[in-house]
C-alpha cells in the first residue's frame, strides 16, 4: 500500500507483538503499523515523488551501521507524527529508511542529535529539502581527492619523503589562517620539495590509501552509467593512478615540474583551484550531455564550496564547518557507502 492519504488507523497490522518501528520495517512484510496510536505506513522509494510527495513533502534519512540498531530503534520511539516509511535498497551493507511527513520534523532532529551524532555513532541524518539526483539514471559525480577519494593529502606526504615536511605544514598553517590564497598556498608548497627525487612519486602512488567506501560506491554508481571524475588541487600523478585503479572517466589536477629527474619545485599549466574544480562540474556535464539535477559534488574543504554549489547535490564529506554550512547534505560519521544513499532511488 503506498497512497498514505488514505491510510486507516484501523489497519488490520498493528503492533500486536510489541515490535518496534525498525523490527517492522527490517523484519515484516506487511504495510502497516501503529505506534503510539499513530499509523506508520511502508512505501517503495521510488514512489515518492510521484505519490508521496504531495501530502507528505517533509523527509528524512536516516543511514547507519548494523551495529547501532539499537540505538537507532530508541530515536525512532521519539516519533510524534504520522509518517509514511521507506526502506532504502542500496548494493552495500549500510541500512537506510526515509521517514515522509506532513509536520515538520524537528523534534526528531533534535533528538538524533542528543541520542546518536553526540555519541559519536555509526550513522548519519539526512535532512532533504530537494528533489534528490536519481541513482538509476545517467549523472555525474565529481570528486575533491585529497582526503576524500583518499585518506591523505598528497602534498604533505611528498614533502614528509622529501625531507621538508615541517616547512610545509607551516605553509599549510598560514593558508587556513588566511594568510595565503590557494595559488600562493601552493606554490609556495610546492617549491619546498625543489631538488627532491621525483621517485617519491612513484612510492606514494603505490601506497594511495583509498577512502573507506569508495569503491563500493563508484561501483553502483558506474553500474548505473553515471560518469565519475575526480578534480583536484593536488597533483597529476596522482589522479591518474586513481583514474586508472578505479575506471574513473577524467581526471583534473596541477602537474608538477620533473627536469633530470627531480622536482624543480614549480607546477605548470593552469592551476586547478577553486574556481577550476567549479568550472570542472560545467564542462563535463555538457561534454556527456549530463540532465539537470543529476549532478553531485563531493568534498571536505573550503576550496570545494564553488565545486558543490555548481552541483545540483553538493555533499560536504567528513568536511571543514564553511564547506558544511554551504552543501545540501552533509556525511560526518559513515564512510563513501552512504554517498549513495544521497540519491533518489
Amino acid at each position: 500500500m503506498h497512497n498514505l492519504r488514505t491510510a486507516s488507523p484501523t489497519a488490520s497490522a498493528v503492533n500486536k507483538n510489541g515490535d518496534t518501528i525498525l523490527t517492522w520495517l527490517l523484519s515484516s512484510s506487511v504495510n502497516e503499523y501503529q505506534h503510539n496510536g499513530l499509523l506508520c505506513q511502508r512505501y517503495n522509494e521510488s514512489d515518492y515523488l510521484n505519490q508521496i510527495a504531495p501530502s507528505f513533502s517533509k523527509r528524512v534519512r536516516v543511514v547507519f551501521e548494523q551495529s547501532v540498531q539499537q540505538h537507532i530503534d530508541i530515536w525512532l520511539a521519539s516519533l510524534s507524527v504520522t509518517a509514511g516509511f521507506s526502506l532504502l535498497s542500496r548494493s552495500n551493507d549500510l541500512i537506510g529508511i526515509e521517514i515522509a511527513t506532513q509536520q515538520p520534523l524537528d523534534e526528531l532532529i533534535t533528538a538524533f542529535a542528543h541520542t546518536i551524532t553526540q555519541k559519536g555513532l555509526a550513522a548519519e541524518l539526512l535532512v532533504i529539502g530537494e528533489p534528490l539526483p536519481l541513482l538509476y539514471q545517467k549523472g555525474l559525480l565529481v570528486m575533491d581527492m585529497d582526503s576524500t577519494a583518499i585518506q591523505i593529502e598528497c602534498i604533505d606526504e611528498l614533502a614528509a619523503l622529501a625531507g621538508v615536511g615541517e616547512e610545509v605544514a607551516a605553509v599549510t598553517a598560514s593558508a587556513m589562517r588566511g594568510e595565503l590564497d590557494f595559488e600562493q598556498s601552493l606554490r609556495l608548497r610546492v617549491s619546498k620539495l625543489a631538488n627532491a627525487d621525483a621517485a617519491i612519486i612513484d612510492t606514494l602512488c603505490k601506497t594511495l590509501p583509498l577512502m573507506p567506501g569508495l569503491t563500493a560506491a563508484l561501483e553502483e554508481l558506474q553500474t548505473n552509467q553515471w560518469r565519475v571524475v575526480v578534480a583536484s588541487g593536488g597533483f597529476t600523478p596522482f589522479v591518474n593512478h586513481l583514474m586508472h585503479l578505479l575506471k574513473l572517466d577524467a581526471a583534473f589536477a596541477n602537474e608538477l615540474v620533473i627536469e633530470e629527474g627531480k622536482l624543480t619545485g614549480q607546477v605548470t599549466g593552469a592551476v586547478v583551484d577553486a574556481q577550476y574544480k567549479a568550472n570542472v562540474i560545467s564542462k563535463c556535464a555538457q561534454k556527456w550531455q549530463i540532465a539537470p539535477g543529476q549532478i553531485v559534488a563531493i568534498g571536505d574543504g573550503a576550496n570545494d564550496i564553488p565545486m558543490i554549489q555548481a552541483a545540483d547535490l553538493g555533499v560536504a564529506f567528513h568536511a571543514k564547518p564553511k564547506l558544511i554550512a554551504a552543501a545540501n547534505l552533509a556525511v560526518s560519521q559513515l564512510d563513501l557507502r552512504a554517498l549513495v544513499f544521497c540519491l533518489q532511488g
